[in-house]
């Protein structure tokens, strides 16, 4: 095959994993600005509200390392196309919905599909680039990341006053099926597995992280036996799920990746970037619509100063000298998000929006480099031909990672009430800065044990 040919083939397996992973988060940030109109068009109770903010984040979380494994066994490509079409129809059944339970079913539908499109997507880009090329390819991947919840609030926002909320789902139903359809023929296929998926494996593992979940969105609305309960029992079939996974010929997880440092440091960073960072940007919307009463487009907007930088930071993260190894370029991009977070703390009492743009432009830069270097560390952390899982293992640790932080920033603001909405937003910012501390702490423990040589660019 020619050269032309084969650059051609790679540049169009990168456009459609990062459009499509733009969509994804896209996605992912509906709720943001349409939550309000939903809640009186289907007089949700606060429990549902609560639901369907958690839904997509649920489904992906518990989908990714499943279709991860049926990626590397099966084939990406298959596993990637197969998540667009699910999204497809739990886009068109969320739109269509006269329900909260619909809704929220739909959403979690919604995650299960953009688990198959963000654990193969970077597993493909990994696929056909090696080398330099590799770390440029991936800090597309990353850019689209920001892209996604840069647009996302922006166009639900947009479409909400043009066509209700539901017409964002049926953008998102179109999207996915034009995109499915475009994958058929430029995706290559990849070196399959010759091993049984571990069906015992994936339930377990399912079900344990949809208990986690699930007792975390109910924590939301206070602790209860129930709450309780649904811990307990993640905590059981997850330790099911562990040792079923160090007898099977072809696990969800090589549990042995963990004795790795490289992997070790680029999940944990992931983790704590979803419960530091990313968690309290989702709150930014939400807290300058009640504090300060402005419109979802115009919160939208503002969010840019954060998701926009973040896209143009991880374009440029491959600029920075190759001296610096991926582990340095995590570390750097840590304690960037932890001064940007410190800094939203500047929102705190009688503030005015501006008053946000310091911190989200200093979280948005360091977001950047972030993403773009666990992009990288997500599929180089791992054999060749588990770059699937590799990636399935970093956005998991980025989803559950978020799904605790998103929900103990909303009981720290809720609990506070209207009145006190400052307070509640000032521990929050605290709380999801101690995570990325924490995050970091950890990181650099891991990097004292073990020889400067892992985790190199």
């Amino acid at each position: 095959m020619p050269i032309s040919t084969e650059r051609d083939a790679r540049a169009a397996t990168l456009l459609i994993v990062a459009i499509s992973t733009a969509l994804s988060l896209i996605i992912f940030t509906i709720p943001l600005t349409t939550i309000n109109a939903v809640t009186l068009d289907l007089h949700l109770s606060s429990g549902e509200i609560a639901w369907i903010m958690s839904g997509m984040p649920l489904g992906c979380a518990v989908g990714l390392l499943t279709s991860g494994a049926l990626g590397d066994t099966y084939g990406r490509k298959k596993v990637f196309i197969g998540g667009l079409l699910v999204t497809v129809i739990a886009s068109v059944v969320a739109a269509i919905a006269q329900s909260g339970l619909v809704l929220i079913l739909a959403r979690v539908a919604q995650g299960l599909g953009n688990a198959g499109v963000m654990a193969c997507g970077l597993g493909l880009v990994g696929q056909v680039y090696h080398g330099e090329e590799r770390a440029r390819a991936t800090a597309i991947w990353a850019a689209s990341l920001g892209g996604g919840v840069a647009i996302g609030p922006i166009l639900a926002s947009i479409c909400l006053s043009l066509g209700g909320w539901q017409a964002i789902q049926w953008v998102a139903a179109v999207a996915s099926g034009a995109l499915a359809l475009a994958s058929i023929r430029p995706l290559p296929e990849s070196t399959r597995i010759p091993e049984r998926i571990d069906l015992l494996g994936s339930v377990l593992m399912m079900a344990g992280m949809a208990f986690l979940l699930s007792s975390l969105t109910e924590l939301r609305m206070g602790i209860s036996a129930q709450t309780f309960l649904m811990l307990l029992a993640s905590i059981v079939l997850i330790t099911l799920f562990c040792f079923l996974e160090l007898r099977v010929r072809n696990p969800i997880i090589q549990l042995d990746l963990f004795r790795r440092a490289d992997f070790v440091g680029a999940t944990l960073a992931a983790f704590a970037s979803g419960a530091g960072v990313l968690s309290i940007m989702t709150m930014v919307p939400t807290v300058l619509e009640q504090g300060l009463g402005i419109s979802p487009l115009f919160a939208a907007t503002i969010l840019l100063a954060w998701s926009g930088i973040t896209v143009v930071a991880a374009l440029a993260a491959q600029r920075l000298p190759r001296s610096l190894t991926a582990r340095h370029r995590v570390v750097l991009g840590m304690v960037g998000c932890i001064l940007g977070q410190m800094l939203l703390l500047l929102m705190s009492g009688d503030y005015l929006w501006p008053v946000a743009l310091p911190g989200l432009f200093v979280s948005g830069v360091a977001n950047g480099i972030l993403n773009a270097s666990l992009g990288h560390a997500a599929v180089e952390s791992v054999p060749v031909e588990r770059v699937a899982m590799g990636s399935a293992a970093n956005n998991t640790a980025r989803y559950l990672g978020s799904a605790i932080g998103i929900t103990v920033s909303a009981v720290l603001i809720s609990n506070a009430g209207s009145s006190a909405l400052s307070l509640g937003w000032r521990e929050a910012v605290m709380a999801t800065t101690g995570f990325s501390i924490l995050g970091l702490i950890v990181m650099v423990l891991i990097a004292r044990r073990t020889s400067p040589a892992s985790m190199a660019a």
